[in-house]
Order: structure tokens, then C-alpha cells, then sequence
């Protein structure tokens, strides 16, 4: 099929699901900076200071959804009858969805949201005077953290001369001669890790979108949108009984209530079901005692565009690891909380969880194996380790497997010359980031193929060296340095800008405009660091860090620095339980592994056992159940077209869940309190 749109061929690929839209207007990819800046400054204000709904939130942020809606069904119909061509187009519509993702995570828990606790926290330790590690601490580079006691304090405590001000008074006050340098470093520090990141998505992008064939659950909804958008369909399909019926279900929930929140009188819908009044709390279900069961239309709709043994395995192996501490229970296998050691995981607090590290470890050797013929071919059209054949003239993703396998290894370089530099062993660094870089893939492979809205990490990076290895075979600064670094830019996972961008390549990779597509992406990139950076730098200068009601960055930053400084003073030797159930992760992941891909009966997919204790399943799996329920029974009783059919309803549950989330997020813009749709 083949569509024309104000002169502009337009095509459809692979059942069309891509679009192929053959321009993007420069003076798009000028708005896509301009909206960048805006969400960019705008986020800390909002999720920080105000407490009010994230403008992500996650990896289907809402600030996109709202940019998508306003340009398919508000802008593009009113620019159809007055003036044709200021109408959006499809890859326009896309590129400005990916801008505003990149915006939205960067400039919140993916990167400014830790950033400056990150780096004044060794100054502010010193200043309190509370660790007997205050004489490691002056050994730090100070051009990485500032140490003076003036800077310190008007960071945590906010600066008197900025009560009243306004913003741009506020700039002027900041002293930038003291700040640029360590900001300077560590962005030079983080563009690295975005360099090798960009590389890694490039060359893996190809083998995801063409060879598997994945299809990318988080990205159904916009790029329908903008499809159903071009041909002028889109109407028909949001005027369908499915879609009102999916859409009045979570617009009624959530207007009842966010009434209930601020009128309390207002009778509510409980969204939330606790399993403890239900489950005993000893015995082989002990795991089950503290359970939750969350209702969350938008993530029902999700599961249902996911897979379905993707969509079951999530669930299944959440109900399996809950069984797990009953089990050891029941067995009499008691194991001393002190067995789990210092770690630096997210969320991990059981020495059971420690599967993930064994886990993730086969599954990157996994995507390694099904990526092999790709990535020889990469290696083939630079000549490395082969004779130079350029055999990538067509590729999916919006950067060659050559120009990417470079970026890669210049960004990789380049972060690890940038710890060398500071003093960091080169022998610890590269193995290090090779673990830093390896979860990044992992993760970003469970994000975009099981359609997670909402994912934490379980393990670091760095468990996995503190599993196996006694910790005083790396150096102090090794150890500090890392636990920052990991903080920095490889841990939080909420908001991450790997699978914004795997995101990117599979919208993008179709475009006849590449070349614009990735330069918006850059330019968003780099104004997101510079606006997110200089806009927490006001917030923290006005009203202090310790006086915003953001508890969470401020205590896990503390706690990763006082984790560090603790293990650095009492080294630890492996730990044999952690290896044990390392081990064991190991090998059952291999058994998932080999089921899934030698028998076509095998109901297991190996993303289930890999978030089986990611504390999103907690909240993720009742939905997903659902989902995958009623996945099932459509399949089997009414067939791939019906299929096409009711996923309207589901799609009306996504956006219903959506738009609720924004009109209350507008509200809480003129309210001291705030009802948030989605979770925090």
C-alpha cells in the first residue's frame, strides 16, 4: 500500500506496522529542541518540588503521549481544513514522541535527578563530620567533588539571596566559576557512556527489528496513532464501541478516585488488594505474606499487545520466585541475613535474588548467540579480525553496524580513559564497565520485548564482582568511584536512556530521513543534560536540597556512599551463598534457554525468570495475568482478526489510564496535593 500525503510518498513495511515517511522538516527538528529545553527545565519542578505526577514516570512517558495526542487527534485534523501543510507528519509525529522521552528521562531518575547528590555528598559528609572515613574522603579528586564548605551548604540548604528571586536572578547568583568544572567532567563522563550506548543499540537495533522480528509493546500505541493518523482513519477507530468502552473504564476509575483524594467524602475504587489478611505468614507461602495486587488499566492493555508466552512467563515466574522462601522455609534451610553482604542493588534484600546475577550473565550470552551471523557481518564491513566486506548497504536502526560497532568503542574507550585518569586500576575499570554495559543490554531487552511501562534493576553491576571476588583486591578508589559511577548513570533504571533509544532506532529506522531522525536525537540529548542540570542547579539554590520533598535521591545516594566508605573500611570475601544462588540462576537459565529454543511447545520465555524479582513484577504482575488472560481467549476463540479488533479495547485502557494521568497532572499544577494515576 502506498499513501501520498501533501507530496510526500509514504510507504508501509513488514504487515504495515513502520511507517515510512520520506521527510522531516528542519524546522521540526528546531520545535523538537525547543519542546526538549522546555520538559528538560520543567521536570525537576514538577516531580520534585511540586510532587506532581512525573512527567515520564517510565519508558511510555506521559509528556510524550500528550505531545501525540495533541498532534493526531487535535492539530493534524484542525491543520487538514485550514492550512494542509502545517499538518504533522507520521515520522515527524514519532520524532517528537522520542525527543520528549529522551527530555522526560534524563532530566528526572535517569540522570539529574542523583546527579549533583551524587557529587556533593563526599562534601557534605565531611562537612557533617560523622564518618570515621572523613580523612579517605580528602584523598578524593576534587575537581569530581566539590568540597567547599560554602557551595556544600548552599546546595543542601539552599542560598539566602535566592528566597524571592526570580529564576533568572537565581542564575545569576550561582557561582558557575566553581561549578563548571566538575560539571564539565562529569558530563564529559557521561556523553562517553551515552557514545557506547548509542554504539551498542546500533549494533543490535538491526538484529531485534529485522531478524526477530520484535515488536516493541510500548511503541503500538504512537506509531497506530500516527499511522491511522496519515490515512485519516484515526477518527473511525477512536469513535469504536472497543475503544470508548476501554477508554471509559479507567476515565470513570480515576475520576472517582482523584474526587476522593481531594473530597474525601467522594467514595473511591480500590485499585490496591492486600494479600496478608489471606496468606499465613509462615509456611510455604510465607513468600506470598506481604503481596500486592495493583490495578492499573495501562498496564493490562500492554500485556495484551506483548506476546503472549512473554506476557505468561512474567507472572508465572513472579508466583515461582514467591514460593521460593517457603520452600527454603518449609525445608528448614534457614540462611542469616548477614549472608547477603554489602550490595549495591536497587531493590535487593534476599540472598535468594542473587539468581539475577548468574542470569543475566547467560542471557547476554544468549543474545550474543542469536546476534552472531549479525555481528560477524558488522565486524566483516570494518575489517576487523576479517577481511573487509561491506555487506550492511540496508540496515535497520538509524546508525550503519560500522559506524556503531565505532561509536561504541570510542565511547567505551573514552569512559575508560576517564577513570584511568582519576586514578581508577585499568585492570578493575574495564571488566567493570563491561558488566555496566552488559545489564544495560539485558535490561534494555526486557523493556522493549515484555512492554514494561515501569522496570527496576535488581542487582548492580558491581554485585557481581563483590559476589565472587573479595572486595580488598580493588583499590579504595575503585571501590568508591564505581559505586558512584554505577549510581550515576548505570542503576536507576525507572527512567534509562537505553531503551528510550532502542525505542528511536525501531521508529526512526524506516524514515527516508535518518540522517534527521538521529540528529534530533542528538540535539535532544545534549540539551536535555545542559537545561536538567542548570535547572536542579536553580531548584537546589532556591530552596535547598535538604528542604525538597524528594527523601528517596537524597537517601539512596547517601546510602551507596556510605556503603562504599563502609566496605572499603571492612573488606568482605566472597560470599558462598551468593555464589551458590549465582550459580543456580545460572543454570537454570540455561535450561529456560534451551527449552525455549529446541522445543515449539515450550511455554517459558527466559525475560520471566530474568524479572522474577524486580520489585516492578511486584506491581506489574496481577495486570500482566490479565493480560495474558485475555490475550489468550481471544486468540483461541475469535483469531488473529478478532485479535486486530478488540486490541482497541485494550489500547482504549492505555490511553483512558494516559489522559487521566495528565488532567490530573494539570490539576495537581494549581493544588497543594496531587492524585497520581500511575506509580512513583
Amino acid at each position: 500500500m502506498a499513501y501520498s500525503w501533501s507530496g510526500v510518498k509514504t510507504g508501509y513495511k513488514r504487515g504495515n506496522f513502520f511507517l515510512t515517511v520520506k521527510a522531516i522538516r528542519a524546522s521540526i527538528i528546531f520545535l523538537g529542541a525547543v519542546i526538549t529545553a522546555m520538559i528538560a527545565w520543567a521536570t525537576p519542578w514538577n516531580n520534585i518540588l511540586w510532587q506532581n505526577s512525573p512527567l515520564g514516570g517510565g519508558h511510555f512517558p506521559l509528556v510524550s503521549f500528550l505531545l501525540l495526542v495533541l498532534a493526531t487527534v487535535l492539530w493534524n485534523p484542525l491543520m487538514g481544513r485550514l492550512f494542509r501543510s502545517f499538518r504533522l507528519l507520521p515520522g515527524e509525529i514519532l520524532l517528537l514522541w522520542t525527543v520528549s522521552a529522551i527530555a522526560s528521562t534524563l532530566s528526572y531518575t535517569g540522570f539529574a535527578r542523583t546527579f549533583l547528590a551524587n557529587i556533593t555528598t563526599p562534601g557534605r559528609m565531611l562537612a557533617e563530620g560523622t564518618l570515621s572515613a572523613k580523612e579517605w574522603l580528602f584523598t578524593l579528586p576534587v575537581a569530581l567533588f566539590p568540597r567547599d564548605p560554602v557551595l556544600i551548604k548552599s546546595v543542601l540548604y539552599g542560598n539566602e539571596g535566592c528566597i524571592g528571586r526570580t529564576v533568572f536572578e537565581v542564575l545569576g547568583i550561582i557561582p558557575w566559576n566553581k561549578w563548571i568544572v566538575p560539571i564539565a567532567l562529569w558530563l564529559l563522563f557521561f556523553g562517553c557512556v551515552c557514545l557506547a550506548i548509542f554504539g551498542i543499540v546500533g549494533l543490535f537495533s538491526h538484529q531485534w527489528i529485522e531478524n526477530e522480528r520484535m515488536n516493541f509493546p510500548l511503541l503500538q500505541v504512537p506509531i497506530l496513532f500516527a499511522e491511522q493518523s496519515i490515512k485519516g482513519t484515526l477518527g473511525t477507530h477512536l469513535r469504536s464501541p472497543y475503544f470508548i468502552i476501554g477508554l471509559l473504564i479507567p476515565v470513570l476509575l480515576h475520576t472517582l478516585n482523584g474526587l476522593s483524594t481531594y473530597y474525601p467524602h467522594v467514595p473511591d475504587i480500590p485499585t490496591l488488594l492486600l494479600a496478608q489478611p489471606y496468606v499465613p505468614k509462615g509456611g510455604i507461602l510465607k513468600g506470598f505474606y506481604k503481596a500486592k495486587i495493583y490495578l492499573y488499566p495501562a498496564f493490562i492493555g500492554f500485556a495484551y499487545l506483548t506476546v503472549r508466552q512473554v506476557s505468561f512467563s512474567l507472572w508465572f515466574f513472579f508466583v515461582l520466585g514467591g514460593l521460593l522462601p517457603g520452600v527454603l522455609s518449609v525445608a528448614g534451610l534457614r540462611i542469616p541475613e548477614v549472608a547477603l553482604g554489602t550490595t549495591f542493588g536497587p531493590v535487593l534484600s534476599r540472598v535468594e535474588e542473587m539468581q539475577a546475577v548468574g542470569a543475566y550473565g547467560i542471557f547476554f550470552l544468549f543474545l550474543v548467540w542469536l546476534a552472531r551471523e549479525h555481528l560477524v557481518i558488522a565486524l566483516k564491513s570494518v575489517g576487523i579480525f576479517f577481511q573487509r566486506q561491506d555487506r550492511f548497504k540496508d540496515f535497520s536502526g538509524l546508525t550503519s553496524p560500522s559506524v556503531s560497532l565505532f561509536l561504541l568503542l570510542v565511547g567505551f574507550i573514552g569512559a575508560v580513559a576517564w577513570c584511568v585518569y582519576f586514578k581508577m586500576p585499568l585492570y578493575s575499570t574495564v571488566p567493570f564497565f563491561l558488566l555496566c554495559f552488559i545489564i544495560q543490554l539485558v535490561s534494555a531487552r526486557l523493556v522493549c520485548q515484555a512492554g514494561l511501562p515501569y522496570y527496576t534493576l535488581t542487582v548492580a553491576p558491581s554485585d557481581g564482582f563483590l559476589t565472587f571476588l573479595p572486595s580488598n583486591l580493588l583499590s579504595p578508589l575503585m571501590v568508591y568511584l564505581g559505586a558512584v559511577l554505577q549510581k550515576l548513570a548505570f542503576v536507576d533504571y525507572r527512567e534509562s536512556l537505553i531503551p528510550t533509544l532502542f525505542h528511536a532506532y525501531a521508529l526512526g529506522e524506516n524514515s527516508g530521513a535518518r540522517k534527521r531522525f538521529l540528529i534530533g536525537i542528538v540535539i535532544a540529548l545534549a540539551v536535555t543534560l545542559l537545561f536538567s542540570t542548570m535547572s536542579m542547579l536553580v531548584l537546589y539554590y532556591k530552596y535547598g536540597m535538604l528542604s525538597l520533598p524528594d527523601t528517596w535521591a537524597l537517601e539512596t545516594v547517601t546510602r551507596v556512599h556510605e556503603q562504599a566508605l563502609q566496605l572499603i573500611q571492612h573488606p568482605e570475601a566472597p560470599k558462598k551463598w551468593s555464589i551458590l544462588f549465582a550459580t543456580a540462576g545460572a543454570v537454570v537459565m540455561t535450561l529456560i534457554i534451551l527449552g525455549y529454543r529446541r522445543f515449539l511447545w515450550w511455554p517459558l520465555h527466559p525475560v520471566g525468570y530474568l524479572l522474577a524479582y524486580s520489585s516492578a513484577m511486584k506491581i506489574l504482575w496481577f495486570s500482566f495475568f490479565v493480560g495474558w488472560l485475555c490475550n489468550t481467549v481471544v486468540l483461541r476463540y475469535g483469531g488473529v482478526r478478532m485479535y486486530r479488533t478488540v486490541r482497541w479495547f485494550f489500547i482504549g485502557l492505555i490511553v483512558g489510564d494516559t489522559v487521566m494521568a495528565v488532567f490530573w497532572l494539570i490539576g495537581g499544577l494549581f493544588s497543594p496535593v496531587s492524585y497520581h494515576v500511575f506509580p512513583l
